[in-house]
C-alpha cells in the first residue's frame, strides 16, 4: 500500500528514465520531485524534505555514491536507493558501504521499483508516533532505545541508516539468538539470494562500526559460526 504523504526524490541524469519514472510514481499516488544531476538534487535536498531519494549511480559529475556518502555524512537517515547497471556488483557494494538501504538494477520493471519502495517506507521507523516508556539494551557504552530506535553514545544520538535501523530492531526483538543471513534478509523484505546476504554481510560490517569498539572483533555483534549473527547485549 502506498503512503499518501512519501515524498520521493528521483536523481537520474536521462531525462526520459526520470519523465517515465515520477510519471509513473505520481499515478500510484507519490508526491514526486527530480533532480538531473548531483548537484541540482543536493539544492532541492537543502530546501525540501524527502521520505525516500531515488539515485542513479552513473551520472556525469559527482556519481550517486558519492551524493549517498555525502547525505549520511550530515545526518540524514532518509532511505536511498540506488539504480546501477547490471552486473557492477562493486558499485552496488560501494553504494551501501556509503549508506544507501537498497539497490535496483538496470533495466527494472517499474512496478518492481515500486514494490521496492513500499517495502522500505513500510520498515522506516514513524517518528510521528506517540513516545512510549523507553526499553533499553546497554552494549557497553552504547544505548540502544528500543521503542524509539534510537541508539545513543553518552549523550550523542548515533546517526542510523533506515536498514540498520531495522536490523537493530530485528535483533533487539531477539537478543542472545543467531539469525541466519537468510533470515535476516526475510525480515528486511528482501528478496532471496546470495546477492541480497552478501548485502546484509554488508550491512552488519556497517553497524559493528557503529557499535562496537573494535568491530574486527566484535563483542556485541557477534557472528555465531554455521547459525548467523546474534545481538549479545550486557
Amino acid at each position: 500500500m502506498t503512503d499518501p504523504d512519501a515524498h520521493i526524490l528521483i536523481v537520474d541524469d536521462d531525462e526520459r528514465i526520470r519523465g517515465l519514472l515520477q510519471k509513473f510514481l505520481i499515478r500510484h499516488g507519490f508526491l514526486v520531485s527530480a533532480a538531473r544531476d548531483a548537484a541540482h538534487a543536493r539544492r532541492l535536498l537543502e530546501g525540501l524534505e524527502f521520505d525516500m531519494i531515488v539515485l542513479d549511480v552513473m551520472m556525469p559529475g559527482e556519481d550517486g555514491v558519492s551524493l549517498t556518502r555525502a547525505i549520511r555524512e550530515r545526518g540524514s537517515r532518509t532511505p536511498i536507493m540506488l539504480l546501477t547497471a547490471r552486473g557492477e556488483t562493486e558499485d552496488r557494494i560501494k553504494g551501501l558501504e556509503a549508506g544507501a538501504d537498497d539497490y535496483l538494477a538496470k533495466p527494472f520493471e517499474p512496478k518492481e521499483l515500486l514494490l521496492r519502495i513500499n517495502a522500505i517506507l513500510r520498515r522506516v521507523p514513524d517518528t510521528r508516533a506517540e513516545e512510549a516508556a523507553p526499553k533499553l539494551l546497554t552494549l557497553g557504552p552504547i544505548r540502544y532505545d528500543i521503542e524509539r530506535g534510537e541508539m545513543w553514545r553518552g549523550e550523542e544520538l548515533v546517526r542510523l541508516t533506515a536498514t540498520e535501523s531495522q536490523l537493530m530492531r530485528i535483533f533487539s526483538a531477539r537478543p542472545g539468538e543467531a539469525l541466519s543471513r537468510t533470515k535476516l534478509v526475510e525480515e528486511l523484505g528482501r528478496d532471496k539470494g546470495q546477492a541480497q546476504e552478501r548485502a546484509v554481510d554488508v550491512q552488519i560490517t556497517r553497524l559493528r562500526r557503529k557499535i562496537e569498539s573494535d568491530p574486527k572483533q566484535p563483542r556485541y555483534l557477534q557472528t555465531v559460526r554455521g547459525a548467523g549473527y546474534m545481538l549479545a547485549p550486557d
